[in-house]
């Protein structure tokens, strides 16, 4: 009998649980066509490969050798095969642009200047609130780059295995409707919000929690959350049925203003994500010139915003 993988992984079973039966278990196998397996792989490697009493089953001086082995050899071909897996889907990544993005301000903008800069290059896009499944499907190949957000200095997912980049500092700011008797006012506190009800998008990570607390610092608790989609955030705050929140480079929109909170106690992270070992990487360097242009416009695009992040150099574009 030749060694297989399996073979590995059978052995390697045996010693994490420290029992044929527990073994089996984890292996979706009978204990007796456990125990006749590791019968053929001990004939195999020529020797007894656990000592097995009624207390469990121990590694002997072979069984030690063997797992040493087999604790390099199964993390090399697991990672081979995501590498593997990973490449074939990211095959022609220099013909093509596959952007993922929450739904943020910069994603538009990126494919505007990609789109122009490349324009035999087919740009496809992918929406989802989840940063986990856009940092999934980075990691798979299945996306080239990807657009998330994160609250304050939380870590981004997978920030082991993928490269993210930080693109630029956004303060948090208040949506309120044009009539509010507050939009007259350069910044507000938060606690001169206490009554309102609030309106944001949905979203991971640890905004809704740093919002609560930052309410909390302000003396109050927030009376309700909308969580929903942003066309319906701008509407509850145009109708006056909420105050929203906002990143300070939201575009202006009708009916509505933004104002920064006093302190800026929220702060929202823009990053692009890609996998330092896919082909797409190659071109990180230029996409990432891209985002950061589409961040510049989108503040450029907001008179506040501009003057805001010039009085305040800790926020905006990073270098």
């Amino acid at each position: 009998m030749e060694l297989e993988l399996r073979h590995l992984r059978t052995v390697r079973a045996i010693a994490d649980t420290g029992s044929l039966t527990k073994a089996a278990a984890a292996l979706g196998l009978a204990q007796p066509a456990l125990s006749a397996q590791l019968r053929r792989i001990e004939k195999a490697l020529g020797g007894p490969l656990f000592d097995r009493d009624h207390t469990g089953a121990r590694p002997t001086p072979l069984g030690e050798l063997v797992l040493e082995r087999a604790r390099v050899v199964l993390p090399a071909v697991s990672e081979l095969q995501e590498e593997a897996v990973r490449f074939a889907n990211a095959r022609g990544a220099m013909e093509r642009f596959r952007l993922g993005g929450t739904h943020g301000p910069l994603l538009g903008g990126l494919v505007d200047r990609l789109a122009e800069a490349h324009p035999a290059a087919l740009v496809s896009t992918y929406t989802s609130w989840s940063v986990a499944e856009l940092a999934a499907q980075l990691f798979d190949g299945r996306l080239d780059f990807a657009l998330i957000g994160t609250c304050g200095e939380s870590s981004p997912p997978i920030a082991d295995r993928l490269t993210w980049q930080v693109v630029g500092i956004d303060p948090v700011f208040v949506m309120l409707p044009e009539n509010h008797p507050l939009a007259g006012e350069p910044e507000l506190e938060l606690s001169a919000l206490a009554d309102e009800c609030w309106t944001d998008v949905p979203g991971e990570g640890c905004f809704a929690d740093c919002f609560v607390a930052a309410c909390a610092r302000a003396g109050f608790s927030p009376a309700s959350v909308y969580e929903t989609d942003t066309a319906s955030v701008v509407h509850l705050v145009q109708v006056g049925r909420a105050v929203g929140l906002c990143r300070a480079t939201f575009p202006p929109t009708p009916g509505v203003v933004t104002r920064p909170i006093t302190g800026s106690p929220l702060s929202w992270r823009h990053l692009l994500g890609w996998h330092p070992r896919s082909a797409a990487s190659a071109a990180a360097g230029a996409v990432s010139g891209h985002t950061r242009a589409a961040y510049a416009e989108a503040v450029e695009r907001s008179d506040s915003c501009t003057r805001w992040l010039a009085a305040h150099p800790r926020f905006g574009a990073t270098p």
